[in-house]
Order: C-alpha cells, then sequence, then structure tokens
C-alpha cells in the first residue's frame, strides 16, 4: 500500500531509505554529549595519573614542593589521596573558598596565615577553570596540606611545648584516631569551620584571649596609647603635665572612660580609681599611685600586649582542650589556684610558686590523698643550700625547729654532737625531718598528686608573704593561703570532713593521712594573660622568662611535630627542625 508513495519504477524498499538517514540523526544529536564525556573521562583520568605520580615522588623521597611550598605531610598526604583511588578531593569550590575564608581569618587565633599556604591557595584558586591538569593536582594537594597544618596546630599548638619544657606530660594525642579519616572526614563535612568546633571542642577561656586578642588589636589600628614620661610618682591631688598624658593612657586602654571633668593634668578621684583598676589587672600594689613600677607597666607598647596575648592563646591550644570534668589549675605566673566543678569557680586562693632559680615546673597530675599534720623531709638541695649553713651557724637551730635527724637505721641522732664544720651537703649520712607543728614548713596539712618533681600543695606558717603581689618564695612547691577550706572542697564529705571535724583532726597534732574520694585532676600551667569571666583583661609579669622563647618559635618558620600515639607508619622519616612532620 505504501509503494505508492516512492519513485516511478523503483523497486527498493523504503526502510533501506530511512534507516541511514535515522542513524545520521543520532549520531549529530549525540555528539556532544558523548565528546563531553570523552573528555571528563580524559581529564579525570589525567587528574588521576598526575596525582599518583606525585603521591609516588613524595613517598619515595620525601621531597615534594609545589608553587615553591614543601609538603610536610609526606606520610598522610600520599595516604589520604591512596584511599580515594588519587582522585581529586577537592572537588567543591565552597569547601574551597571556606579553607582559605578559614586561612584568611587564622591570625584571630595569634597564628600566620603564610604558615597554611594562604599566597599559592589564592593564587590558583583565582584562576578558577583556566588551571591546566597539573596545576589543578597541585592545588587540591596543597588545600589538603593546608587542612593538615591547620588542624594540627589547632589541636595541639604550633609550638611542641617539650621543646621549651621537658616535664610537660599534658596530653598530645589523637587517641586511636586515623589522622587520614579525619582530613577525609573534614572534607567530606558539611562545614569545615564547623568540623574544627565539633572535633577540638574548648573552654570558654579560648574565646576570651581570642577577644582579647582582637580588642587590643582595634587599640593598634586606632594608634596605640602614649607613654608616661619618666619622674617622680603621681598621685591624688597633684597637678602636673605628666597626669594629663597618664589619663590619655588609660583612656586608651578603656580603664577611665570619661575625659576630665575639670584640669586635664590634675589627679582627681577618678583617674585615682582608674590607677588603682590598673594596678590590679597587672597584678601590682592596687594603692591608687602611679608610682615606679606601675609607670614601668604603663610604658610596655600595645604591640608587646598583643603578643603577650598571643603567647597565651598557643597555651590554651596545648591544653584546653583537654579540661573535662573537675579539676584544679595552678597558674604559676598569677600566683593563684583554682578549683573548678560542674564547669563552675568553686573556690579561689592566693600562692606562692619557686623561686626563678628553682621553678614550679609545668605539668598535670591525679591528686590522690591529703595529710593533717605533715611531718617534713627536708630535700638535699634545700638540704645543701639552706639548712646546713644555719646549722653550722648554730647546731641548736635544728632543735628549736623541731627537726630529727635519723642515721641510716632509722635511728635518732643528736644535732650538738657532730661536727657540723666537717659536714657537707653531697655526702650527709642522715635524714631530716622536721615534726609536725605551727613551726613545720609545711603548715597544718599538705594535698599530694605523686611526680617526679614532689611538688605538692600545702600550707605555710609564713602568712604574711600572701600579701606580696609578687609571691616567688617556694622552692619549688606551691604553699596555698586557704588550705583547710580546699580540704574541705576535696574530701566532699561534709558528715565526717567539715570544717569542724579538720579543725579537730588538726588539733591531735597527729600526722594522719586522708584520701581523696575520687582522684583530681590537677594541672600546673604558666598564664602571663588571666581573663576573667567578665572579659577583663589581667597582665602578669613574666617569672620565668618564658613568653619570649615561645613568641620566638610561633612566629618562626612553619613547623610542626608528630603526637604520640600514632601508627608506626608516621615516623621514622628522618626529618628535623622545621620538617618533622610524618
Amino acid at each position: 500500500m505504501c509503494r505508492q508513495y516512492l519513485p516511478a519504477g523503483s523497486d527498493v524498499p523504503y526502510i533501506r531509505i530511512l534507516k541511514p538517514i535515522i542513524k545520521l540523526f543520532f549520531i549529530l544529536l549525540l555528539w556532544p554529549v558523548a565528546a563531553a564525556a570523552e573528555e571528563a573521562h580524559s581529564q579525570t583520568g589525567g587528574h588521576e595519573q598526575i596525582m599518583q605520580s606525585r603521591m609516588a615522588q613524595l613517598q619515595d623521597s620525601a621531597m615534594l614542593y609545589l608553587d615553591g611550598n614543601r609538603i610536610a605531610a609526606t606520610r598522610l598526604i600520599p595516604e589520604l589521596y591512596a584511599n580515594r583511588n588519587f582522585s581529586l578531593a577537592w572537588e567543591d569550590p565552597g569547601k574551597q573558598e571556606e579553607l582559605i575564608g578559614i586561612i584568611r581569618e587564622i591570625d584571630g587565633e595569634g597564628l600566620k596565615p603564610e604558615d597554611y599556604l594562604l599566597e599559592s591557595l589564592v593564587n590558583f584558586h583565582g584562576k578558577g577553570g583556566r588551571l591546566t591538569d597539573e596545576e589543578r593536582v597541585d592545588f587540591d594537594i596543597l588545600l589538603s596540606e593546608s587542612l593538615v597544618r591547620l588542624g594540627y596546630h589547632l589541636q595541639f599548638g604550633k609550638v611542641d611545648p617539650r621543646s621549651l619544657d621537658p616535664s610537660w606530660n599534658l596530653d598530645r594525642s589523637l587517641g586511636n584516631e586515623e589522622p587520614a579519616a579525619i582530613i577525609q572526614a573534614a572534607i567530606d563535612s558539611d562545614s569545615i569551620r564547623a568540623y574544627i568546633d565539633r572535633a577540638i571542642p574548648r573552654q570558654p577561656f579560648y574565646a576570651r584571649y581570642k577577644k582579647a586578642l582582637a580588642d587590643y588589636r582595634g587599640i593598634l589600628a586606632r594608634g596605640g596609647w602614649p607613654a608616661v614620661p619618666p619622674g617622680p610618682s603621681l598621685k591624688r591631688g597633684m597637678t602636673d603635665p605628666r597626669v594629663a598624658v597618664l589619663r590619655r593612657r588609660l583612656l586608651a586602654e578603656g580603664i577611665l572612660t570619661d575625659e576630665a571633668p575639670g584640669a586635664p593634668d590634675h589627679f582627681d578621684d577618678s583617674l585615682e580609681a582608674a590607677v588603682t583598676q590598673f594596678q590590679q589587672r597587672h597584678g601590682l600594689d592596687a594603692d591608687g599611685v602611679a608610682g615606679k613600677q606601675t609607670l614601668a607597666a604603663m610604658i610596655v607598647p600595645v604591640e608587646d600586649r598583643i603578643d603577650q596575648i598571643r603567647a597565651n592563646l598557643e597555651r590554651g591550644r596545648w591544653v584546653l582542650k583537654d579540661i573535662r570534668g573537675d579539676f584544679m589549675i595552678i597558674n604559676i605566673a598569677g600566683f593563684e589556684a583554682y578549683l573548678v566543678r560542674d564547669n563552675r569557680l568553686v573556690w579561689r586562693s592566693r600562692v606562692m610558686v619557686g623561686k626563678s632559680y628553682r621553678k614550679t615546673p609545668v605539668f598535670r597530675a591525679e591528686m590522690n590523698y591529703l595529710v593533717f599534720n605533715p611531718t617534713w623531709t627536708v630535700p638535699p638541695g634545700i638540704l645543701r643550700n639552706d639548712i646546713l649553713p644555719k646549722a653550722r651557724q648554730n647546731p641548736a637551730y635544728l632543735r628549736e625547729q623541731r627537726f630529727e635527724m635519723l642515721d641510716r637505721e632509722g635511728r635518732r641522732v643528736e644535732p650538738e654532737s657532730l661536727d657540723w664544720s666537717a659536714i657537707t651537703g653531697k655526702k650527709f649520712p642522715y635524714t631530716l625531718r622536721q615534726l609536725p607543728g605551727p613551726e613545720n614548713a609545711l603548715g597544718r596539712i599538705k594535698f599530694i598528686f605523686p611526680n617526679p618533681y614532689f611538688v605538692y600543695l600545702h600550707d605555710t606558717p609564713h602568712k604574711k608573704l600572701f600579701a606580696n603581689p609578687e609571691r616567688t618564695f617556694s622552692s619549688g612547691c606551691i604553699r596555698v593561703e586557704n588550705p583547710l577550706d580546699l580540704a574541705e572542697l576535696v574530701l566532699a564529705d561534709p558528715e565526717n570532713w567539715g570544717p569542724q571535724e579538720i579543725a579537730e583532726a588538726i588539733a591531735t597534732g597527729k600526722t594522719r593521712t586522708v584520701s581523696l574520694p575520687e582522684p583530681l585532676t590537677i594541672m600546673l600551667l604558666y598564664w602571663t594573660v588571666v581573663i576573667e569571666a567578665d572579659d577583663v583583661v589581667q597582665f602578669r609579669k613574666d617569672i620565668y622568662d618564658r613568653d619570649a622563647r615561645l613568641l620566638k618559635a610561633l612566629d618562626g618558620e612553619f613547623s610542626i611535630s608528630l603526637p604520640e600515639g600514632l601508627p608506626e607508619k608516621y615516623y621514622n622519616r628522618g626529618l628535623k627542625g622545621s620538617e618533622p612532620f610524618n
């Protein structure tokens, strides 16, 4: 029936004419799609081959430079991409932009954006789709390297505290987590910033330090503060041109909030109150008089105060992620102790710490028990430097101070029977022990948290020394101003160990050991900036001269050193100095 539409005289079936036409139509229709798919496959395969080559070089030689940056994660980066079959990890432009944005703002944490390859990332990102295959691979690797560096520094700090203090024993581990899995999870997360916040929780203190850093950088941006010229002390009632400078100095920091109601060079009541507040913030004798020490603290440039805050932000990265539950902190530089329960400050006390040549060490331990009416066995250093010189001058000194001397068999020896001029501290054959009593060097109570430094908290008979603003008087242990209140809190048993029961136990004069119901974490730390809940920034003197070394390392070349507990594959790469990361 249809043949009637064919040309006259034709005997070719119509289907033979239509088939080539239909085939050509579909070829033309699908050609762009096939070409695009082939191009995409070619590019993907090219990326994978380039990535595999880069990772082989990194694994074989531990040496790979991309855009002038050495890749430090010589084990972790190859593992990350091997787990992905060498495919690109950063295909989402939003993730790229988010990471670059975080790095742009990292100076708000006191860190340097250049440590995280900011310039190279911005340059690659700015090219958009104009990157060659090799550039696209390099950009991907640099993004991953940047995230590794950033995550590690936020987790543990840029500076390894052990390089500054060999006594450091606070946690520096990732637990049982695989680093490559952590980095991949961060890349896959909905938000890298939110992932970091969840993975590295902080105490509220850390946010306060960040705010303080921003505030003092704001002061710098507004021109800083003037230096009060040297001269005699300034105090209420005086009129002096230097008073006007003093007033501007306190206005710049926000301690004084109003201009002078009268003459700006007159030292009035409001200025005295502001000076007193400044002194309290700097751990000085708060008498309202701008004397030598107060003026010395005032002329410290705002840039130095910013660095001081940055140093303490780094200390915060060392410890604040690990503080959980109930704990006690001794701030060595601040001469204070704090007991925190259920995230509330329940007790604080002034303390005395070690002299500059007998520094109190920084470490973490567990308080297990306390001792009422303790005896004191004199350590070798104190025996040699303090006790023996006094005993040589006056052999009766030991008896007057209720010391007993025991030989190696535990038998008592009378001090007056010895020739003290012939005795040295190096081979002293006796144990010297002070009996309990009001004059005992440990007072009426001591708190024990076993540690290799034989450091503990204790009472003291020398209460007047707590009035000094700077309290470096001990030989390394911590003297506590209110030890009986602390005993009541750590024993946490009001029926058996209330104030009356504690007083009765002390009144017996007998040595008695009492265990805590459960161990209490205690951390001896070093903070030269203290920020209370009201966000008031308090600066403290760097009594052991530790800030300068920390800042030098913090501002130095990029470095990273491995935490404890990683699988063996991450170690033994032979890298040193600024190149120790896996």
